[in-house]
């Protein structure tokens, strides 16, 4: 195990003069970029061959089905060893990506939808691989920050990547982006080969795959400190799901072509680069639950009047989703990682991560739907009321 040190020398945070915490957050930038670049232009692909919002919307639940089967997946996790894991992942995404280079028309659309949701599985395992090598490797007193500068890395690519994403979509099509992609996931793979972790390969089970999956959902929901706030974090990723299926409806609301998207992704990424970064001491300071509960009432507030069809209004609240929603996901993790032993940790992540990702699938799912049916009016403020109430039930429970 590597011991970060505690103390600060000049400027520079304490967690990143670790080698090995460094170079994970190396690796969340590259293949981060990628990501964010894949997950705008996909949208904005979808939308150019249908003219559909819905389908555009059922871009993003291909990539968060999987968190269906999270627990699952998340046993992989503890059954090998995880820097390898890592590593095949991301080779299996690069060369998977190259086969959007088919797509180019409605009816191949079938073969984007199939890799995106790969995608979405490779995820799965790659997240619960990472949060336990990270909480080995990491001072329990500094995974507050390493988990916010995470937020900070992944999310700040919205500053840049999707832009860049759909300059490069609108100059050479959708398999140039899904190029850029895969080229990230190979610059990861050679960053997370370069780890120096020291893992002893663990044990052969003594149970089935079944078996091994619910002793992980059963240690997270008996245990009263992790069950709230997974809980909270389900409920506000339902309501960011439906928010986000309406993120196309949004711009053509305010008169944009749908590549605008990505103007309103940059700023939401820069509140969440700001979120990040005060994310440990805000976490020391408040406490989880506490630091949660403010995020999700900023959400609540940023979702609802994201129904007025302004510009500036639109631009505004995009920076408050931003630095609202990542609060609930952070705490959440970092108590994950503080409370869970370590032969454990793979199968409790995933399934943490599925109670709070499964309802975004939903949400998704009922957004798509809704998107068509509902004034964006009525349905955002609703939205929004929901994430007050569970703001004020977060908080009202934190000791």
């Amino acid at each position: 195990m590597t011991t970060l040190p505690t103390k600060r020398t000049g400027s520079v945070p304490p967690v990143l003069r670790d080698r090995d915490a460094a170079l994970y957050l190396a690796g969340v930038v590259v293949s981060g970029f990628g990501t964010s670049a894949l997950w705008l232009a996909s949208g904005v692909w979808v939308k150019d061959l249908t003219g559909s919002d819905g389908l555009a919307a059922l871009c993003m639940l291909a990539m968060w089905a999987p968190t269906l089967v999270g627990p699952a997946l998340g046993t992989l996790a503890d059954r090998v060893r995880r820097k390898p894991l890592l590593i095949a992942t991301s080779l299996l995404m690069s060369c998977l990506l190259l086969a959007l280079f088919a797509v180019d028309s409605r009816g191949t659309l079938w073969l984007l939808f199939a890799v995106l949701f790969v995608y979405g599985a490779a995820g799965v395992v790659h997240d619960a691989a990472e949060s336990a090598l990270v909480a080995a490797a990491v001072d329990p007193r500094l995974l507050g920050d390493f988990n916010g500068l995470r937020m900070t890395a992944n999310e700040g690519m919205k500053l840049v990547a999707p832009l860049a994403g759909a300059g490069l979509y609108a100059a050479y099509g959708g398999p140039s982006v899904a190029l850029l992609d895969a080229v990230t996931f190979v610059l990861a793979t050679a960053v997370y080969a370069a780890l120096r972790v020291r893992e002893t390969p663990p044990e052969r089970p003594a149970t089935n795959w079944r078996r091994q999956t619910s002793e992980g959902a059963r240690y997270l929901w008996g245990h009263p400190g992790l069950r709230p706030l997974v809980l909270a974090g389900g409920v506000t990723m339902l309501c960011a799901g439906v928010n986000g299926a309406t993120a196309y409806a949004v711009v053509d609301a305010l008169g944009h072509s749908p590549a605008y998207a990505g103007a309103l992704y940059a700023v939401q990424g820069a509140g969440s680069v700001v979120v990040g970064l005060l994310a440990g001491p805000a976490l020391r300071r408040l406490g989880g639950r506490r630091f949660a509960a403010t995020g999700i009432a900023l959400l609540a507030v940023a979702v609802t009047v994201r129904a007025a069809p302004y510009d500036a209004v639109a631009l505004t609240s995009s920076a408050a989703i931003g630095a609202g929603l990542p609060t609930v996901l952070i705490a959440a993790l970092t108590a994950v990682q503080h409370e869970t032993p370590g032969p454990l940790i793979g199968r409790v992540t995933a399934t943490a991560n599925s109670l709070v990702f499964t309802p975004n699938v939903l949400g998704l799912a009922a957004g798509a739907a809704l998107v068509e049916l509902t004034d964006l009016r009525l349905l955002l403020p609703a939205v929004g009321a929901v994430l007050l109430a569970t703001a004020t039930a977060t908080a009202s429970r934190a000791p």
